[in-house]
């Protein structure tokens, strides 16, 4: 597992990811919108390409010669309908398949281990593409890990615990996210399963 690509690599997560995959001396891909928000000292370090997750063939020649995957997809602070990350979900999921490549560390949300009444009317729509994704991940037969963090609190990072099947906590820090979501890639027991992420109090 040296060669990836990152989703979604200049959110507040998606940075901390690419830090991590660099830091590990990984061959990373970074897939992002606007090449203008890679930091300058990770743009040497990592190979840039520009697209769209909604564009079919600009995925498709992201994942080319990757060893695993990784999906930190976001709406930054827009909580609106939307069906773009779902579509992107798909595309990756295709794209996967078309290059035989079947490891894939997917960032949801902790409002997934709730019943749907529960989740806060404010995130509801954004929640329901989460699930859409989810779906979407459970049917592919990869291995996949769905990591359901809870709040994402921008703060150093410490000691964290994984769940399966629920949350064990109510913060996690993004450089622990990001972490886990590159070293998931090479930890079988959490292929397949729904993990909950949260620092220890």
């Amino acid at each position: 597992m040296n060669r990836i690509v990152i989703f979604g690599a200049t959110g507040n997560t998606g940075l901390c990811a690419l830090n991590s995959a660099v830091n590990k001396g990984l061959n990373v891909r970074a897939f992002v919108r606007d090449e203008g928000k890679v930091p300058a000292n990770l743009k040497d370090k990592v190979e840039i390409v520009v697209g769209d997750v909604t564009n079919p063939e600009q995925v498709l020649n992201a994942i080319s010669n990757r060893d695993g995957v990784v999906v930190v997809l976001g709406t930054r602070n827009d909580l609106s309908p939307t069906t773009v990350l779902s579509n992107g979900m798909k595309n990756i999921i295709d794209a996967m398949k078309a290059h035989n490549v079947e490891i894939i560390s997917v960032c949801l949300s902790a409002f997934l281990f709730y019943k749907p009444e529960a989740v806060p009317s404010i995130f509801k729509d954004l929640n329901a593409d989460h699930q859409r994704m989810f779906d979407l991940l459970k049917e592919s037969k990869l291995k996949w890990i769905a990591i359901l963090p809870p709040h994402i609190a921008d703060v150093q990072n410490s000691k964290y615990i994984i769940k399966h099947d629920e949350s064990p906590g109510r913060a996690i820090s993004k450089h622990d996210l990001g972490a886990f979501l590159i070293e998931s890639l090479q930890q079988p027991e959490h292929y397949q399963k729904v993990c909950g992420i949260a620092n220890v109090a």
